[in-house]
């Protein structure tokens, strides 16, 4: 994140400070200009090659009718052709007397224009119109981004470094020695013209080598937060092996891959006996024949039903919950938890400002509503004055100041007996919630079916299982969450340890369940179609019963035990954080293409996605602790959704740290209300047992606070709170209904 500073301050600094501020800023921002231009190339030409490719689907279906009838007419042909009783000698007359020689010709040539190579992959007739547009910023791009390349995109490198030097040559021929390797055959019959190179589809072929390297990480810059080269950042050489035996340590694994794996076998093959000795005894699972093949089918989970006694107490709860406003709620968590101290100034440490918690209490609501600050200013109440505002957004509202103000309510909430009979904050699962952003920016994607014909942006949440929001990452448009999940737990920074991980379909692949792994963690998804799993053994012979023929793909132990040293220290520098997970993700997976270790990765993942395949099909009780999971991260989504109501719930800021700032806003109170809700839920369950009533304990862990009915949220932005309250302590419960509550039991 760029420095943030008032010019005002600058100004006001003694001359060495500011010279100081004035450099690092210069410094901070050129990397940061330089990954924004990456970005924009990126989006940019990747909006160009798939217009191009949309514009040519377009065209072809409109030509559909002249492809038909020239297809139609070659039939004719053919037919004629494959006529046994037609003599050969005759048979170019006898098509010739059924098709004309000009109207075939004219048939043959409306197809040839119609219809593209099978192998092409790229629209270039429409690709190439775009030319003279990029020819506008194209020589002042190459000449001013200096970009590296692994091994594997020197090729792509070798192609753009011969752009940028072509530009000072002149001449029909200037193309002549351009480097080539690795151009497929559909780009060939474009770049080629005879033994001539033409300028125009050899330029957009390096441009989508370079795309894709860049994308794989194949392509990186020295200089860059976002483009640099993971393989620089993991642990090597004398920093690896002096902190190599306290990684193994503190995640269990021995330095031999031998004998790491020899329990990891046991395990997978107990698993395999335990689905096998409950099968008969298990009537949510069946193998089916399903076209000439076995597959697995797995009953749909019923809804839990509520029992009486768990809704009457739902209803004795509401009613016993104090109605409150939202700025009044804030107050109190305040006055609970100091949380708003996590605040400092930028520049000033500790240093603290008269009723500062009511001005960033004040901040909260319009950013987490999305109203902005004209709702929330008061003019006559200094705290809640314009100026005094802004300037407490600019210097106190930074990603840590509001990160360790979220540890603080996550830490205070997972500390409460009510939260811990919901769960024991070893279990939290994640899940992406979409916004649509409507003003144009490179950090939104399009996706028509979350954002329309806009573009928008994913909170992708870690939720533990006691309804806290422990960590949110921003997402541009809808990416594949799996790529992120990794970097969303790593990143969490609440005393919270979930040691398990639950996701839906879209968080998982192979290399994620060895990543996983290798950290300690039990990755835990929800499988949408488990009739497509494949099951992995070590033992080719074992017997597996009904899962025999499912079974029957051999996990490759030489490829783990070669790749195991690499694996180990992709592990420490994960655990260490000296490179970013999504990042070595990307570089392990290079768009759908394993490298060699992430080959090494995938199949070791394939050990504890099979032993977990096994488990979910056994037992029902873990396949409904997921859902059951998953079910709390999408009511919290909604929460947020009632929360943030302002502009229609689009985010209209246009640069990633406005997004990050104002989404993590939103996380931090949606745990303000988490906090206040189970606070008073506590105290109203208390209230009833002291009147002599029981509560059932199954009751309570089914138990949700993430009402809001009693917050008022909209429209009433008062911070007036009696005294009582501001100095810690509760509001008084609302009076018990005795119709509500009837007999003591």
């Amino acid at each position: 994140m760029l420095p943030i500073a008032r010019a005002q301050t600058i100004e006001r600094m003694p001359d060495e400070r500011r010279i100081a501020t004035l450099v690092a800023f210069a410094i901070t921002y050129t990397t940061s200009s330089q990954d924004d231009i990456i970005d924009y190339m990126e989006r940019y030409f990747s909006t160009l090659f798939n217009g191009a490719n949309r514009k040519g689907e377009k065209e072809r279906l409109r030509s559909l009718k002249d492809l038909d009838s020239s297809a139609r007419e070659l039939s004719r042909a053919c037919l004629l052709l494959l006529d046994e009783n037609v003599p050969d000698e005759t048979i170019r007359k006898t098509i010739f007397l059924n098709i004309p020689k000009e109207k075939l010709k004219l048939a043959i040539g409306m197809i040839d224009t119609l219809t593209r190579p099978i192998d092409q992959t790229v629209e270039f007739k429409e690709l190439f119109r775009y030319y003279t547009s990029i020819r506008r910023f194209l020589p002042a791009l190459l000449a001013t981004i200096k970009f590296r390349a692994s091994a594997a995109g020197q090729p792509a490198l070798a192609a753009w470094g011969f752009l940028s030097k072509v530009e000072s040559k002149t001449g029909k021929n200037k193309f002549a020695d351009a480097p080539t390797e690795g151009i497929s055959a559909s780009w060939k019959r474009v770049v080629f013209k005879g033994d001539m190179i033409s300028s125009c589809p050899y330029t957009f072929w390096a441009i989508e080598k370079m795309l894709e390297g860049i994308k794989n990480y194949d392509i990186y810059l020295e200089k860059s937060d976002r483009y640099n080269d993971p393989r620089s950042k993991l642990l090597q050489g004398p920093a690896w092996e002096s902190v190599k035996s306290k990684v193994l340590s503190t995640l269990g694994w021995s330095s031999n891959a031998e004998e790491s794996l020899n329990p990891l076998k046991k395990n997978l093959d107990i698993a395999f006996k335990n689905t096998i000795k409950n099968w008969d005894d298990n009537p949510d699972v069946r193998v089916d024949m399903v076209k000439g093949k076995e597959k697995i089918v797995l009953s749909h989970i019923n809804r839990l039903e509520e029992p009486k006694s768990l809704v009457l107490l739902k209803k004795q709860v509401e009613s016993l919950i104090p109605h409150t406003d939202l700025p009044g709620l804030l107050m109190e968590i305040t006055a609970l938890t100091r949380f708003t101290d996590q605040f400092t100034h930028i520049s000033q440490g500790n240093s603290r400002i008269k009723d500062l918690s009511v001005s960033i209490c004040a901040i909260f609501i319009s950013k987490a509503c999305n109203i902005g600050l004209k709702p929330v200013v008061q003019p006559d109440i200094p705290a809640l004055e314009y100026d005094r505002l802004t300037w407490v957004e600019q210097n106190y509202f930074r990603s840590e100041t509001i990160t360790q103000a979220n540890a603080v309510l996550a830490d205070h909430i997972s500390k409460m007996t009510l939260a811990k009979s919901w769960g024991g904050g070893d279990v939290a699962s994640a899940d992406g919630i979409r916004f649509v952003v409507p003003p144009k920016t490179i950090y939104a994607g399009p996706n028509p079916r979350y954002f329309g014909i806009g573009r928008g942006i994913t909170s992708y949440d870690l939720i533990s299982d006691q309804f806290v929001g422990l960590n949110k990452l921003v997402i541009t448009g809808t990416i594949r969450d799996s790529l992120y999940l990794l970097e969303l737990v790593l990143g969490q920074q609440t005393t919270s340890k979930p040691r398990e991980i639950m996701t839906d379909t879209a968080g998982y692949s192979d290399i994620i369940f060895g990543l996983f792994a290798l950290l300690g963690y039990r990755f835990s998804p929800r499988l949408a179609d488990i009739g497509g799993t494949r099951l992995w053994r070590f033992d080719p012979n074992a017997d597996y019963g009904v899962l025999n023929s499912l079974s029957k793909n051999k996990l490759r132990e030489d490829l783990i035990i070669k790749s195991w040293d690499d694996m180990l220290r992709v592990a420490g520098s994960l655990k260490l954080g000296t490179i970013n997970p999504t990042s070595l993700i990307k570089m392990l997976q290079r768009g759908g293409k394993p490298t060699m270790l992430g080959r090494a990765m995938g199949e070791f993942g394939r050990i504890f996605k099979t032993t977990y395949e096994l488990s979910f099909l056994d037992d029902k009780n873990y396949r409904r602790r997921i859902l059951t999971q998953l079910n709390r991260g999408e009511a919290e989504n909604g929460l947020k959704r009632i929360v943030v109501y302002g502009k229609k719930g689009e985010i209209h800021q246009p640069h990633r740290e406005g997004q990050e700032d104002q989404l993590n806003t939103l996380g931090l109170v949606t745990n303000a209300i988490i906090l206040w809700n189970t606070v008073y839920m506590e105290k109203a369950l208390d209230a009833i047992r002291n009147a002599g009533y029981i509560v059932n304990l199954d009751d309570v862990k089914r138990l949700s606070p993430l009402g809001y009915d009693h917050i008022n949220i909209v429209g009433h932005y008062s911070f007036d709170s009696a005294k009582e309250i501001l100095s810690g302590k509760l509001r008084p419960l609302q009076p018990m209904d005795k119709k509500l509550f009837g007999k003591k039991r």
